[in-house]
Order: structure tokens, then sequence, then C-alpha cells
């Protein structure tokens, strides 16, 4: 780990209150993580045994073939100190279901509801439509595939923050961390919040919007609700996720056996959309990179997992398995749901309003039309509870590592949750639920540092090829698989920058506005004042929710 300026300060409390983030103290978190002592030779190859009867007097009687020990038995592998739950820290609980119920389940909210209307603008065919959903499929696994090798090279819980931290140091993972607390997490779960609210109260207000107050109570009861769910137990948490996933899939699966039973059985009119695939595609190439964007928004979610690694049961194996199990899920029910969407909907209907699901719904299911909001409502609690769960670990490692108060580095000792680290995601959530006319205003801002994080995570993979080149990886992609996307994100970010160089220019001001909050909170440190009163505020939450400090557990 690099080290950071102010080293001194940090090491007496200071900086928002954190722990030490030196050289020093990742000794100091070493020395605390459990060991596994290697056999010794008399364990593992007999060779105690076989001194003895080396030295034995010669004269000695050869024992007979029933007293006669048997060959030692083969040792088990050495299981990485990593990958040991010691029952201290985050629980490593998440199984193979889990990770990929984890994947399919933050990538699946909203975005599919919505997406198919901007892909099939920017396209203007039904063929070059399905074209660009696959290869935003492909592009998410290229990518996740990626992710996948550095997860499970640096095990560590974070994704982004401490695959930068590792390659680059500590103050461009700050600058990640920053946007990310600030803007991109909490903002996310505050609009999943009120996508939620709209489809749930839609039944009850078909005709109408709901009351905006309507809107912002039932969003509040849901986030406070999988608030109180992820503090309790991660076990009830990953169930939530795993139900929800299944809910979902079992959604998007009628639909698409829907619209496969009207096109093989429904008649000519239902496959007038797929006579001439490609007829009326755009000539203009920038619409098709727009439709592009809205085919991305869909997959949002790929990188999610690698946030809580330390979870994860095996990660070696599971982690790059349920990535290439979630993304051909994944992009298979994508593909196959928008063509059930072009057999019962023309493709000028799906651009007559976003809600296209609805329009299916309607044609199709008649009075039952009803369900299709609330199918849409489930899926984004799906979600909002990976998306709690995934932000939780990344502020609860930012603190861990110096950079967030210390508190949101401690967890509960008996259920081991990170309540601290939790109820802030949502707290800052909450707050921009009040703000929502500001709310996408920063969301599209932060897009484009989004593109920029990943293109760096992306370098960070040549520069740990480079700088540990011996490490143990249970996955190590093709080179020119990292080449392709380096290069595809670096062409996405300058499309961003084209587009909306607004956006990008205030994007790129929250993002530098990290380097004031750094000099001054992890450099410098806080005042002896302020230190005494994050002590007493840190001591009082410790000692109401049973707090124990993750650097310090023994």
């Amino acid at each position: 780990m690099a080290k950071v300026f102010g080293a001194n300060d940090l090491s007496q409390g200071t900086g928002l209150g954190a722990a030490k983030i030196l050289g020093g103290d990742n000794a100091e978190r070493s020395s605390r993580s459990p060991t596994v002592e290697p056999p010794s030779e008399k364990d593992t190859s007999g060779g105690d045994q076989a001194s003895k009867k080396e030295t034995a007097p010669s004269g000695s009687a050869e024992p007979s073939e029933k007293t006669k020990e048997k060959p030692p038995r083969p040792v088990d592998r050495k299981v990485p100190d990593d990958e040991v739950d010691t029952g201290r820290g985050l629980a490593r609980s998440l199984t193979l279901t889990n990770c990929v119920t984890m994947i399919v389940g933050c990538i699946i909210g909203s975005g599919i509801f919505i997406s198919p209307t901007g892909v099939q603008e920017g396209a203007g065919s039904v063929g070059l439509s399905l074209i660009i959903w696959i290869v935003c499929g492909f592009w998410c696994a290229l990518g996740a595939y990626c992710y996948a090798e550095l997860g499970t090279l640096i095990t560590k819980s974070g994704g982004d923050y401490a695959y930068i931290m590792e390659a680059f140091g500590p103050f461009i993972a700050f600058l990640r961390l920053w946007i990310e607390s600030i803007v991109v997490r909490p903002a996310a779960l505050a609009i999943v919040g009120m996508t939620f609210a709209l489809y749930a109260l839609r039944p009850i207000y078909p005709d109408c919007d709901p009351p905006k107050w309507s809107i912002e109570l039932l969003a509040l009861g849901m986030i406070v609700i999988l608030c109180g769910i992820n503090c309790w137990s991660v076990n009830l948490t990953t169930s939530v996720q795993d139900w929800f996933t299944y809910a979902k899939l079992a959604a998007l699966i009628a639909v698409i056996g829907t619209g496969g039973y009207r096109f093989f059985f429904g008649g000519a009119k239902y496959r007038d959309s797929f006579d001439n695939l490609f007829e009326g595609t755009s000539r203009d190439i920038s619409q098709p990179a727009v439709a592009f964007f809205s085919g991305l928004y869909a997959y949002q979610g790929w990188t999610y997992l690698n946030f809580v690694t330390e979870e994860l049961i095996n990660p070696r194996r599971n982690l790059p398995l349920a990535v290439m199990i979630s993304m051909i899920i994944v992009t298979l029910v994508y593909v196959l749901y928008n063509c059930a969407l072009y057999v019962v909907l023309s493709p000028d209907e799906m651009l007559i309003s976003p809600a296209v699901a609805g329009l299916f719904a309607e044609k199709e299911f008649g009075k039952l039309a009803f369900l299709m909001p609330i199918i849409v409502a489930i899926s984004t609690v799906g979600s909002a509870n990976g998306l709690i769960m995934t932000s939780s670990r990344l502020f609860f490692c930012g603190a861990r590592e110096g950079h967030m108060p210390v508190i949101l580095a401690m967890i509960n000792k008996e259920h081991r949750t990170p309540i601290p680290a939790v109820v802030f995601t949502c707290l800052v959530a909450v707050g921009y639920l009040f703000t929502a006319g500001h709310i996408y205003v920063l969301i599209n801002a932060s897009q484009v540092t989004i593109w920029i994080a990943i293109f760096v995570v992306t370098l960070a993979l040549f520069k740990l090829r480079y700088s540990m080149p011996d490490a143990p990886r249970s996955v190590k992609v093709y080179i020119i698989a990292p080449i392709i996307f380096t290069i595809g994100t670096g062409a996405l970010i300058v499309l961003s920058v084209i587009g909306a160089p607004f956006d990008t220019v205030f994007g790129l001001l929250i993002l530098f506005s990290a380097v004031p909050i750094y000099v001054i909170f992890v450099c410098i440190g806080l005042p002896r004042p302020l230190r005494r009163v994050m002590h007493h505020f840190t001591a009082f939450w410790q000692k109401l929710f049973l707090l124990v400090d993750d650097n310090k557990e023994k």
C-alpha cells in the first residue's frame, strides 16, 4: 500500500477519525489476519519415521508387516489465508448461487423496462436493435471477465477502489471513493426507490401521476426496510436478493413465453417485425452510439460482486464462475425479452412510450395488465437491496483504509454486519429523495466519471500484471481482452464528452472537489478538538450497536 502524506497525524487518529493507512498499519492488519501454518515435514512426508529407521541399530529386527505403519495420507491443499472464515470481520457466507443472484439481481432492474425504446430509436431497425443488445451483453461480459482476474488476484472487498488503491495508490483511489460516496451510490439508490414507488402506485393511480408526497413516503419506507434487513443479517439480505431475483426472472420468462407462443402459433401478424429485420436502419453513425449507451444502461451492475469479495466462499473459484453464469443469463434474457416485445409491438409502437412493458401487458394480458407495474416494482427492490449491500462494503473498505470516518469500518459483534456503513448509505440516499429535482443532474454529470473509473481499473490490470507477475491468479484473461476493453472504454469516454460537454465538466468538477478534502482531512488531519469529538461520537455508537473496529478486532 502506498504511503500517504501526513502519516504522523494519521497515526494519532486524525483524518476523519480514521484508522492508520500506512504500510505499518497494513502490517498490523496482516498480523491479525488468520494464518495457516504450513505442515511440518514430520506431518507431511513421514520423514520423522524414516529418520528413526535410519538411526536404528543395525542389529534391530525389521518390523513385521502388521506393525509397519501405513504411508501418510496426502496433505490437503493449504487454504489461502484470505479464504478462511475466522469468525472475525465480515462473514464468508456467499455461495455461488448467492453470487449469481447478486449480479443478476443488480443488473435486472427498471432499465430493461425502459431502455428498449432508446435502443430502437437509435438503431432504427429491429435487426440492429437486437444486435446492439447482444453487443452490449458481450461488452459487459468482457469487462466483467477483466474484473474477475482482478478480483481473484486482490481478494479484498471494495471493487474499483481496492484495485486502484493497489495499482496507483491512495490518492487516485480516494477520488473514486469520493464520487461514489457523495453522488453515484446514494443518488442511484434514491432513484431506484422513487422508481419503485412510482410503479407500485401505478395500479392505484392508473390515469394520472401519484402525489409527490406518496412517492417520497413509499420510497422512504422501502429504503428503511432494506436498511434494517442489511443491518440485521447477511443471510437474510442474500435470501431477499435470491427470491426477488427469482421473481423478476420468472416475470421476464412469462413475457418471453407469451411472445414465443404468439410468434409460433399466433398468425402472420405477429411476425411482421421480423420480415425485414434491417428496414429503417439509421445511417447516422451517432444514432447507434446513442442506442449503445441506452443498452449499457440496462446492463449496469456487472461490477457489483467485486465489492463484496471478502464475503464470498472460495472467491477464486466462485467469482469468475458467477460472472460467467450471470452474464450469459442476463444477455440471453434481455435478447429474448426484446424479441418478445417485437412480436407483439411494432417498431413504431416501441417509440410511443418508454413504458413498453405496459403496452405489451395491455395488449396481451388485458385486465391483468396492472401486474406489469408490480413486476417492475419487484425488480427495483432486488436492485436496491444489492445496491445497499455493495455500497456499504465500499464505504466500509474506504474507512478501513483511513479515507472515511473510522466508525464506518466497524461491524456488529453478533451479526457481523457493517451497520454504520449501511446506515450511512441509506441516510444519504434519503437526503437525495427530498432533492429529487437535482438528482438526475448529478447522476448525468457523474456518468462520465464512472467510465473513467472503469478505464483506470483496466489500466490497473496491466500495471498489476507487470508489478505482480508471479502472484496467484485463478483467472488470467488473454491480453487482447483488456486491450480491446480499454480502447472501447476510452472511446465511450470521448463520446460522452462530445455528446454532453456540460455534464462532463460538471462531473469532473465534482470529482476533483475531492482534492482539498483529501489534503485537509487525510494528509493534514482533523484538529485535536475535533478528534476528541469524533472519539466520543464513535464510542457512543460503538456502545449503542455493539460495534467492533475491524482494524483492531482480535
